[in-house]
Formats: structure tokens, sequence, C-alpha cells
């Protein structure tokens, strides 16, 4: 954008800004340079085109050379942003750039100075080694405002000696050139300074030593640094020097911790109440950036999200603020108009915070205190007046201190005036009674597990504050669970989480900073013991109760498969990460799906289909992942399918079924068989091998041709060959289950043509009747049932007895009707039947909703943690006489 009339837009700058009328009176030549070059952004590239122009002969020649390139940029920068030419983005970058290019150019010429004398210094390889500058707060980010001093951190990789004439120890070499460096930047001339420099964030601060190795820093990050000082390194960032990726591994898992760190909440509460006391014990309260309402409280929002998810979604790694506003909003940790309000503001005050550096190049964040100056501002700022503007400001403070106070507002620790606080210490029969009185069904049991968890051993070996934790939850925790049906078994499965929790206080963290979660945890806990232990085994689980928008949105698989695809590429190259990233999407999965399920918001069919689409999706990103890392790859992508079989082929997997498969190729290669076979054992290696974070899949492979007894993986051939002359008649029952799971889509379609052709053929039908019934009947002399309930699965009437009867029907009759292929699932399949006139409608519709019916008590009674799913046999009459009416409708 060209201005108007630069000269005018120059003198409007000048007669806001006494600093700048003061160097243009200084040097006349300066308004022509600004002039001249008004109508584009001050570059690097021109920062460094006139360094280099320059005779740097020694530091004092730099050091002059250095602040007339700040003066340079940081008058034409005023004019443009005063002009509206430039917004927040340019003016930040270009401070940044300026800062970034000093630093570099002192380092080198002072190195090398320092190195004629002593030698390079050298690490254990003799090789040369370079200083590392960290950049700390706005200089890390690329966010420093036009009168900031610099944070620095002084970093170098290895201690040792120089190679002398006259040597030194590394340390000492490191030391000099940065008080050296400190000196250039720092040190107030006739022509000013270039950056005023703060150390005071280097290990142990003030009273550190002014340089340390990488092995000094790892050690103080794991021994001495306080949790503040996480927050500090969120944007350190390397600006010189080698080795820097030593420097990330270091810092980062410092940073940002693999859990979800929710006792960062507590550490940035306290590190702003002490700024806040600071700020009143000054009179600060005009900080446009340290008051309330200010750029600071916009930054801790920001980062304290990152310091507890940061481990987790490497997305929100980043520095720049805006940024991570932005990301907030889309991983939803943050409501759009909120990130977006926040956004808002910070620009405002960001340039708000330059204006009032402007006035005479100050590192102020003030407001003026004379009407004169206050005038300058409020016009500067595109206001009439000062009533207008403040108006405005407030307006933004008002709103930024609400949002902090949402995401910061402290929990409620101290539960010492809840009405149950403390009930446990009371006499045995004022608790009892009171517990009665709450509706505990068996109130001197419950009285005992809360006096016998306060007096365990793990107890008594928690931390004073993870004691003072669990206690101020004991109350609010009696009070949910009252509110249950079952308020006993309830509490005793929220107390068996906390107690499996106690010794991790970030979970005791998050339940305090949210304590609407013991809501969600009740209602699980009471809904369904089998879902009480799930969470109770993975409290990383506790994360999804915090947003029930999320937790009770039904998937979008091709964004989850998108999404874990992005995690996956992060951690490429660690295998152990990886697999665990794996099993971590899978849980998160699969609790989402089982908060839904306990709510009553899907059916059971849909409910399946969603756990079948999370394992297709999981054994697809792990054969990725496995055939990535083989070694023995001949090919870009193999020719090679995971076919599946059982409850996952016919997309009716349970919460924790096995996976069935069947592992396929087509490939011509000479060493296909081998290498094919090594793929599959790896495969089946990573879904089956416990991690930390446990198993992703058991996995079941004897539905392969000739069982265990066969070969691993068959050539599409071989498969072929095997069912048309080999198989069983129960492997092609087992066959109307399968499908293509993942892996090469042609050998998919070409197995789905196949089975299809298979399930086709015209079979003896008395003889196809033998041998079905054959099976049933071995099937069920292996499952007997000595109780006097009915097994919902195994008993005549029960589940298989339709799973076989529609095998046999497909068996039967898809040479004539090929429609009976498709893999419709067993209800799909008795209406199919039924349109086809192969079953009465009345045997049929009635059958396929008893299937529905059994599936439910099932399901039911799995989540209720029984090891059988056997039932009432009056719960189950009604499914049982139609499934019956089924058998003897097909077999007689």
């Amino acid at each position: 954008m060209t201005p108007a009339n630069p000269a005018i837009l120059l003198e409007q700058a000048a007669t806001y800004s006494r600093w700048l009328a003061t160097r243009l009176a200084a040097d006349p030549e300066l308004s022509s340079e600004i002039v001249a070059n008004l109508d584009r952004p001050c570059t690097r590239e021109e920062m460094l085109a006139r360094l280099r122009a320059a005779d740097l002969a020694d530091d004092d020649v730099l050091g002059r050379a250095l602040r007339r390139l700040r003066q340079w940029v940081l008058a034409r920068l005023m004019v443009r942003d005063l002009a509206g030419l430039a917004d927040l983005a340019e003016v930040t970058a270009c401070m940044t750039d300026l800062a970034e290019i000093a630093v570099q150019a002192g380092l080198d010429l002072l190195h090398a100075d320092l190195a004629a004398l002593h030698g390079q210094p050298l690490d254990a390889s003799g090789r040369p080694q370079q200083m590392i500058v960290v950049g700390m707060g706005k200089l890390g980010g690329r966010e420093l405002n036009v009168s900031s001093d610099i944070d620095l951190v002084f970093v170098y990789p290895e201690d040792g000696e120089t190679a002398g004439p006259r040597r030194i120890g590394n340390h000492e070499f490191f030391v000099r050139l940065g008080k050296r460096l400190i000196n250039l930047l720092n040190e107030a001339t006739a022509e000013g300074f270039v950056f005023r420099v703060d150390m005071r964030l280097r290990p142990y601060g003030d009273s550190g030593p002014l340089a340390v190795s990488l092995a000094m820093l790892e050690q103080y990050f794991y021994t001495q640094a306080r949790e503040w000082e996480r927050y500090a390194w969120i944007k350190g960032r390397a600006l010189t020097g080698e080795r820097i990726e030593e420097l990330e591994q270091l810092k980062r898992p410092f940073v940002f911790r693999r859990y979800l760190d929710y006792g960062a909440f507590a550490a940035m509460r306290e590190l702003h109440a002490q700024i806040r006391r600071e700020v009143t014990r000054r009179d600060k309260a005009d900080d446009i950036k340290l008051g309330p309402g200010g750029i600071r409280e916009i930054e801790f929002i920001a980062q304290v999200f990152q310091l507890i998810r940061g481990g987790r979604e490497s997305e929100l790694q980043a520095r720049p603020t805006r940024l991570i506003l932005a990301r907030l909003a889309e991983h939803r940790h943050l409501p759009g108009e909120t990130a977006a309000y926040l956004d808002e503001a910070y620009v405002f005050l960001r340039n708000l915070e330059h204006r009032l550096q402007y006035l005479d190049d100050a590192q102020t964040q003030r407001l003026p205190a004379n009407d004169e100056d206050r005038l300058r501002l409020a016009q500067a700022m595109g206001y009439a007046d000062w009533p207008a503007f403040i108006v405005r400001l407030e307006a933004f403070r008002r709103r930024v201190s609400e949002h902090f106070e949402q995401v910061f507002g402290a929990p409620q620790e101290d539960q010492s005036g809840h009405p149950l606080a403390g009930l446990w210490l009371q006499p045995d029969e004022l608790a009892t009674a009171r517990l009665a009185e709450l509706g505990f069904g068996a109130p001197a049991a419950v009285l005992a597990r809360l006096r016998a968890l306060r007096a365990s051993h793990r107890y008594k070996a928690l931390p004073a504050a993870s004691q003072s934790a669990l206690d101020a939850l004991l109350a609010p925790m009696l009070e949910v669970a009252a509110g249950f049906a079952n308020p006993d078994d309830t509490l005793t499965r929220m107390l068996d989480l906390l107690e499996a929790v106690s010794g991790r206080a970030p979970y005791l963290r998050l339940l305090q900073e949210y304590p609407q979660t013991l809501a969600q945890i009740a209602r699980l806990a009471s809904a369904s013991p089998w879902a009480a232990q799930y969470l109770r085994q993975r409290p990383h689980l506790l994360d999804e109760l915090l947003d029930p928008g999320t937790l009770y949105v039904e998937p979008d698989w091709d964004a989850a498969r998108a999404e874990l695809a992005a995690r996956l590429a992060e951690l490429k190259g660690d295998v152990e990460r990886q697999m665990d990233e794996l099993r971590h999407f899978k849980h998160s999965a699969t609790f989402r799906l089982l908060a839904q399920d306990l709510a009553g918001r899907l059916s059971i069919e849909r409910l399946s289909d969603h756990l079948s689409a999370l394992a297709d999706s999981l054994v697809a990103a792990t054969l990725d992942l496995v055939w990535e890392s083989f070694r023995e790859r001949h090919r870009e992508r193999p020719a090679f399918a995971v076919i599946a079989y059982g409850k996952l082929g016919g997309k009716e997997l349970g919460y924790a079924s096995d996976l069935d498969l069947v592992f396929l190729h087509d490939d011509d290669h000479p060493e296909a068989q081998a290498i094919y076979a090594r793929l599959a054992k790896r495969l089946i290696t990573w879904l089956s091998t416990p991690t930390a974070a446990g198993v992703l899949y058991d996995t079941d492979v004897r539905l392969r041709p000739d069982g265990a007894a066969g070969l691993l993986v068959s050539s599409l051939a071989a498969f072929a060959d095997y069912q048309r002359h080999q198989a069983w008649t129960w492997e092609h029952q087992a066959l109307t289950r399968a499908r293509y799971c993942c892996g090469d889509t042609e050998v998919g379609r070409r197995f789905e043509a196949l089975r299809a052709a298979i399930l086709r053929l015209p079979r003896d039908a008395a003889k196809l009747r033998a041998d079905v019934l054959a099976m049933r009947q071995k099937m069920r002399d292996c499952h007997p049932n000595p109780s006097a309930l009915f097994d919902v699965k195994h008993d005549a009437g029960g589940l298989v007895d339709v799973e076989f009867t529609v095998q046999y029907l497909v068996l039967a009759h898809a040479h004539a009707h090929p429609e009976l292929t498709a893999n419709l699932g067993n209800i799909g399949l008795l209406r199919r039947c039924a349109e086809l006139g192969l079953l009465p409608e009345d045997i049929a519709l009635p059958a396929a909703d008893a299937y529905r019916e059994l599936r439910r008590l099932q399901h039911r009674t799995k989540l209720q943690g029984a090891e059988h799913a056997r039932v009432a046999p009056e719960e189950a009459e009604a499914a049982s006489r139609a499934v019956r009416a089924l058998w003897e409708a097909v077999f007689g």
C-alpha cells in the first residue's frame, strides 16, 4: 500500500513521538530515508545489507552500527504503524528480526575475537563449539515489542577447554563471551542502546552462572527448576548455535508433560497472584500488561492450556500467543467466540503498548497521567478523545478479566463448609444416621470404607497436599453418589477410582479444578461396574469428561483417522510412543462411545458399527506403521490385505472383543510369502503386545486355511483353492461374516469377489443341514450351562441359534439369491430372507427383533461385569421363543 503523502505521515508521527522528533532533529538524513521507503515493510535483508555496508572492524564499530540500525528501523516502523500501514504482525516480526540480527552479528564478531586469543572452545570430539543464545519471552515467541528488553539464556554444548595459545575452560570462554555480548547490546551511549538485556530467566536466576552447558541445563530442569519456569520456557527458542535439537529434546519434556498436567492451573494461578500483589503494591492498576485484564492475563490463558495439554497435542507446542488462541479454538479447548475476543483484545492492547512506547522510546506499559499525552494516545488509537478511548479499553479489560476468571477461578479446595465434611470423623451413631438419611443402604459399611481409605498405607504415604486434595473430594463424592438409585455401589466404585489415582497429583487436581466431573463419574459408576473399572484402569480418560459437547458427539471417522495419522506422523521413528498413541486413541474413542451408550444415545447396532469402524481404523493405521518401518520392503505399498472374520467381520464388535483376522497377499515376488509372513507377525505383535498403555487388541488367526497348522499368510490363489476344494462347512459358515478390513484395496476387492463366488456355490442341502447341526451341537457341548439362568449366547433359543440359522440360509440359497452374500448382519439378512420368501414374515421379523433384544441383554450383563451373559429365564422368554420358532421353521 503506497501512502498518499509520506512527508505528512512522517510529520504526524513526529508530532506524536518526542523520541522521533528528537532523532529527526539530530539526523536530517533520516527523514528522507523514511519518506523514500515508507511504502513497504522493513525487511530482514535490508537490515543485513545496512550492517554489511559498515566496516565492522571491532565491537565499538559494530555497536555504533547496530544502534544506528535500530534508530532507522524503529523510526520507519513507527511511522508505518501510526499511519495504519503496518499491522501488529509486521511490527513484532520486524523488531524480532532486528533483535536476532543484532545478537547473531554481535556473537559472530565477539566469538572470533575471543577465539583469536584463547582458541576455539572444543567438544569431546575436538570440534569447535558455538554458543546457543536462547531467546525467551516475546523474543522467543517472535512477538517483540518496540521498546522491549530481550530475555536471553546462554547455553553451550559441552564442557572442555579451548584450543589455545592461552587456554581456558569452555565455561569461562562462554561466560566471557556472554558478558561482552550483553555489554555490546545493553550499554547506553550517546546513540542510545541496541536492546536492554535481561538474564534473570537463566538457571538459578541472578545467582546462577551466566552460561550453562546442556548437561547443566538438563540437571537443573529435573532437580531445581520451579514450576513457573516451565511457563517461561514455553517460548524459549534458540537464536544461534548448533546442536539445537539437543536443546529442544531437553526442553520439550520439561515444559510439556506426557500426561495431562492439571497441576499447571495452581502454579499459574499462584504466579498470577504474585503479579497481582506486586501490581497492587506498586500502584500499577493502570498497567496494561500486568494489571487486571491486561496482556499477561491473555498470555496466561493461552499458556496454561499449553502446559496442560502440550505433551499430548503437539500443535499446542507453538510459541506465538495469537496462534495458540486459534489452535485452542480449533481443538475446542476454548469456545470459538472466546478465542476470537481474546485475540481482538490482545491486538488492541499490544497496539496500545506500542503507542505508549513510541512517545519516548521507553519500556513502559502504563497509561499516561497528563492530559496532553492522554489526548495524543487516544487519537493515535483512533478515538476522538480520552473518555471515548478509555470506555473501549475498560470494556476489553473487563471482558478479559472475566474470561481469565472462568479459566483460572480457584477450585473449591476448602470443603470445610460442606455439610458432609468430616462425616467420617463423627461418632458411629451420628455418621451412620446421616448416611442412612442420604439414602445409603448399608451406612455402616460405607462409613467403614471411608475410614479404611484414610487409614490405609497408601493414604499415609501421600504428600500432605495430596492428602488434603483427597479429603476435599470425599464430601462432594458422598453428595453426588447419594443422588443415584444405587448409592452404595456408586460410591464404592468412585472411591475405588479415587484410591487408584491418589498417588498421581495431577488427577486429584483435575477433580478439584473441574468438580463437575464428579457427577459424570458418578453417572458412569452407577450405570456399570465395567465402565467404572475401565476408567479406573485408564485414569487419563478423566479428561474426556470435561467437555460434554465432545463426549456425547458420535465419531466422524474420516476426521478421526486424519487426526490419528497426524499424531502418528509427529512420532515418526519412535515405535514405543506410536504404539502408545494407538492405544490412547482407542481408549479415548471407546470411552466416548461408552458414555454415549450408557446415556442411551446409541442402539446396540450403532455402537457395534462404531466399535468396528474404530478397529478397522486402528488395524489400518498399525499396518501402515509396520510397513513403513519394515526393512524388507520391496515395493511402496504391500500387496497385502487384512480380512476381518467373526464379530469384526459382521460388524458386531463389543468393547472387549478380540479380532479374528486372516491375511492374504497377491504378489509374484519370489520372497513374497516369507516377506508377508514376517509382516503379519509384526502386525500381530504391534496389536497385542502390552505397553504402558495396555494392549491394543487381542487377535485370533485360527480361522485361516488349515487353522493353527496352516500358513499365517495365504496367497489369493491358494486361499481360493482351499475354499473351493478343502474347506469344511463351518469355514464357509465363517466366510458369511468375513469382509475386507484394510490393506491393499485390489486384494480386498478380489477377496470380496471370491467370497461371493464361494458362498453362491450350489450345495447338497441334506449334507449342509447335517453339517450345520453337528457343528451347533459341538458348540453347545463346549459351553454347558450348569446354572438356572438362561445363557443368552449359547443356550437353545440364544444368539448362536440365530447366527447358525442365518449362515445355513445363506449357504443353502445364495446360489439362487446372490443378494444373500451382502454383509448385512444377521438382522438385515433375516429381513432379506423374509422378502425373498425363504422364511415367513411372522417367523423372520420376530426373530430379527429377538436377536436385537438378546444382544442388548448380552451387552447389559457384560457392562455389569458378569463373566457369562446369563439372565433370568423370564427376561429372555419372549425373545428365546421367537428364536426357537425360527430354528424349528428352518431345521424342524
